[in-house]
């Protein structure tokens, strides 16, 4: 049997959840549930906001239905866990990321919160029919603090190349200033101070099935057809 493909990866495969619902105005943030009595998580798995074959063939829905239906899903049940368990219902997810960042005892729930924060903005990040050149006042501040639109996106890829491992490109608003960054695992702009701005994920499932270890034609991709310049635009500060 293909190594890829085992027992495991196949009962994933049937068990991943099939989303394809637009996002609701509620699930365009990880926000708190009304709880009754108790009995509701505190946060919910947002919704994606296209269907999971909508950024094909760039992303494949079978990329989706892992990345999204098991992995993002993992990220909030331990999440729900965890926040109970350091008596920390109650409080957004935001504020539960500034608390945790840095500090070594409580590295799960920061991991947790930070990747279900992450991979929100993630999904939002690109849209069918992305990428191309943004517009506008963004396009202004990138060609500012670049030089060009082509500049940016060399430095895009190449801190998307370079990021060791597991983690995260960025491109976050620092005071008046965009800057590209790059973050390992689960680490976040918000837990800095940064404003997000866009992301690529570049955790190999993020990737893997479509590209194998191609992450440079993945980054690529992202760049050229992927990318949500709108919803990049609308995080300026």
């Amino acid at each position: 049997m293909n190594p890829y493909f085992s027992e495991g990866w196949v009962a994933m495969l049937v068990l991943a959840p099939l989303v394809g619902m637009a996002i609701t105005a509620r699930a365009q943030e990880v926000g708190k549930t009304p709880a009754a009595g108790g009995a509701a998580p505190d946060f919910l798995l947002p919704a994606l906001p296209y269907a999971q074959e909508a950024l094909e063939p760039y992303m494949s829905a079978r990329t989706l239905s892992f990345h999204y239906g098991k992995h993002h899903r993992a990220y909030v049940d331990n999440l729900n866990k965890l926040a109970a368990g350091a008596k920390m219902t109650g409080l957004a997810l935001e504020e539960i990321i500034r608390r945790t960042a840095g500090k070594p005892d409580q590295a799960g729930l920061f991991n947790n919160a930070a990747q279900v924060w992450n991979h929100t903005f993630f999904w939002k990040s690109m849209k069918p029919n992305g990428g191309g050149a943004p517009t506008g006042k963004l396009a202004e501040r990138i060609n500012a603090a670049f030089g060009s639109f082509d500049a940016f996106k060399t430095a895009f890829s190449e801190a998307a190349m370079t990021q060791f491992g597991s983690g995260w490109a960025w491109l976050v608003q620092d005071g008046d200033t965009l800057k590209i960054v790059k973050t390992s695992n689960a680490n976040t702009p918000l837990a800095h101070g940064q404003t997000a701005i866009l992301t690529c994920d570049v955790w190999e499932h993020a990737y893997y099935l479509d590209y194998q270890n191609r992450r440079k034609d993945f980054v690529q991709a992202f760049l050229d057809h992927l990318a949500n310049w709108d919803f990049a635009a609308s995080q300026l500060k």
